[in-house]
């Protein structure tokens, strides 16, 4: 139940932002606002279990691509850098603004995540520069360029106007960083 709770948070939240209640989540799930209350204490627990449980998926998915002795170094970095955790949508600029003004702690976790959870990532970078796979750049920079790009997926609205999926923008936008606009030796084969 707690697991079709926070389904239908999400799906309540993508239509009518974070202000809906508790009543318009007893009514999508057809359940009584006391079944809720038996799972969850408040609104914030189930938006505070959603991030928590979307950070350790994420953590969880990122170590295991680490810990994967088949994949190549630059394998690592892009799989590191398009990892989506299952709530994705709740990482959507118009949600986090709203969530900002109406549940400041929990924003802060999401904020804080989107700025400080890629150690792993600048590791594998640092990693690169020093075996000579990827070229010697300021580390810092490289981490800004790519966290300000993955973090414009935040503008879901854009996205969807554009039929990108949010794996495919994900995934372009890691292909952009590591290869650059130019067309590599095999893609020009293939036209």
């Amino acid at each position: 139940m707690r697991e079709r709770i926070m389904k239908a948070f999400m799906e309540e939240l993508q239509d009518k932002g974070i202000k809906f209640t508790m009543d318009d989540l007893a009514r999508r799930l057809g359940v009584s606002k006391r079944t809720l209350y038996e799972h969850f204490s408040s609104k914030a627990e189930v938006l505070d279990t959603i991030i928590e449980q979307t950070l350790q998926e994420s953590d969880a998915k990122t170590n295991e691509i680490i810990e994967d002795k088949s994949l190549s170094l630059m394998d690592k970095m892009k799989a590191v850098m398009t990892v989506l955790p299952n709530h994705f949508e709740l990482y959507d600029i118009r949600i986090l603004e709203q969530m900002k003004r109406v549940y400041p702690e929990q924003w802060v976790k999401i904020d804080e995540a989107l700025k400080d959870d890629w150690d792993t990532l600048r590791v594998l970078i640092e990693q690169g520069m020093e075996e000579g796979t990827i070229r010697r750049q300021n580390a810092a920079f490289i981490m800004k360029v790519i966290l300000d790009a993955v973090n414009s997926t935040l503008d879901q609205r854009f996205f969807a106007q554009q039929n990108i999926s949010l794996p495919e923008a994900l995934e372009a936008i890691a292909d952009v960083i590591m290869y650059g606009l130019v067309p590599r030796d095999n893609e020009l084969t293939e036209r």
